[in-house]
């Protein structure tokens, strides 16, 4: 390959790990979020906090998309290996999105769910992004 592909790839790589930060920290903050609210504590802090993460973590996540696509297309990668890995990377973009809508619901202190349901929704990140790992690694089909 060439060395074009190489620092694409090293640039895609760099931004997804910056999304990734993002992905898992979120819905951290939300816990945190739950728990000082029913403690009666202030969470002027956490708001700010989820809403600038989420921010950067927008950046990130276009520029990893973007350097993606570069792969994808100009280097033609390919393969069903390829298919699943951009569907699973759809799945965190509704994910980063969902975030989203609850940094939102946030802001306007309506936040109903629990921290043990964003504890839940802070940890399958973890099990896709393993799984994207094994399909560009392995490439298993």
């Amino acid at each position: 390959m060439s060395s074009a592909y190489n620092w694409f790839k090293i640039l895609h790589i760099f931004f997804v790990i910056g999304w990734m930060c993002g992905i898992f920290y979120m819905p951290r903050i939300m816990v945190h979020y739950q728990l000082a609210k029913r403690e009666g504590e202030g969470v002027t802090r956490l708001v700010k906090m989820a809403r600038k993460l989420y921010n950067f973590s927008s950046l990130m996540m276009l520029f990893a998309t973007g350097f993606g696509m570069v792969l994808w297309i100009y280097f033609g990668i390919s393969g069903g290996w390829m298919h699943a890995k951009l569907l699973l990377v759809a799945v965190l973009m509704v994910h980063h999105h969902l975030c989203a809508r609850f940094i939102k619901q946030m802001e306007k202190d309506t936040l109903q769910r629990s921290s043990v349901f964003f504890r839940w929704f802070n940890e399958y990140p973890t099990i896709v992004m393993l799984i994207i790992i094994i399909l560009v690694i392995a490439k298993p089909f």
